[in-house]
């Protein structure tokens, strides 16, 4: 397994910005609620980072949270630990629209 480190050869350190974030949660089809009851944080917290500021300070989203945003893009829902099985959440018709479109031949 390789794993993603400061200084590591070949491994992008851009962080996700703004509007990578909402971006993110649009591909998803997620309202800002729902993307807070993902991810476990207040509506709040989803608005600063998808502004980038809060209160005139500029705004970086975690590592956690961005990781957790790639988690919930692949589809899981929770994580208990290793060794137990993943919740994965199922898939929205307009997600199996999407992969039934990118399969098509060129």
């Amino acid at each position: 397994m390789r794993i993603a480190s400061a200084g590591v050869s070949g491994w992008s350190q851009a962080a996700m910005e703004s509007g990578d974030f909402k971006k993110w949660r649009k591909s998803l089809g997620l309202s800002q609620k729902d993307a807070a009851n993902l991810l476990g944080l207040k509506r709040r917290m989803i608005q600063y980072y998808e502004k980038g500021e809060r209160d005139g300070e500029k705004v970086k989203i975690p590592r956690s949270v961005r990781l957790a945003c790639y988690a919930i893009a692949q589809g899981v829902e929770d994580y208990n630990g290793p060794n137990r099985k993943l919740h994965m959440r199922d898939k929205t018709d307009k997600e199996i629209k999407i992969e039934a479109k990118e399969a098509e031949p060129a």
